[in-house]
């Protein structure tokens, strides 16, 4: 329309940020394994973003370019802490895994997967993120991100055929 002013880049993050700080949230404490810091991840990354925000090439990769913002972030806090934070994934998960006849919980599951294979399910099935937008968040290549999402499926499926195997041996 005639007289309307273009959005800006830090506008159009800012939008991005209110549509999608519960995802963002989501993918820190992949990495952080701990509420706190998976929130001083979000809130540093919003930080950095705003400060470098004209660096970002094109706007219809801002999702991925602030996904790629809070990894680099999420490590930092862990490399500072110098230590391991473990917690359960249910307190990010809207549903966790709930069978009456279990005692396991998908966040159970989900935390024997290494960090490399942790980090490729979650963005491809909890953010529904296609494998070319993982492979630039993780700084890999498409195969590779590929070949992590089905070993890790191949890991929980087989992880959970055990499991569920073991509880009816019992």
């Amino acid at each position: 329309m005639k007289g309307e002013l273009p959005v800006t880049k830090r506008q159009l993050f800012e939008n991005f940020i209110n549509e999608n700080l519960d995802s963002a949230y989501r993918f820190a404490f992949t990495y952080t394994k701990n509420r706190e810091d998976a929130e001083d991840a979000v809130n540093e990354s919003v930080i950095k973003a705003l400060r470098s925000i004209e660096k970002l090439k094109s706007c219809e990769h801002i999702k991925t370019w602030f996904f790629k913002i809070i990894i680099n972030t999420s490590v930092t806090i862990l490399n500072n802490h110098k230590k391991i934070i473990t917690t359960s994934y249910d307190d990010y998960l809207v549903q966790p895994f709930e069978d009456d006849h279990s005692a396991l919980t998908f966040s159970d599951i989900l935390n024997r997967l290494d960090e490399k294979y942790r980090s490729v399910i979650v963005l491809r099935f909890f953010e529904d993120m296609p494998i070319k937008d993982i492979a630039y968040i993780l700084n890999v290549n498409e195969n590779t991100v590929k070949t992590r999402l089905y070993t890790a499926l191949k890991i929980l499926k087989e992880d959970l055929k055990g499991d569920i195997d073991e509880e009816f041996k019992g």
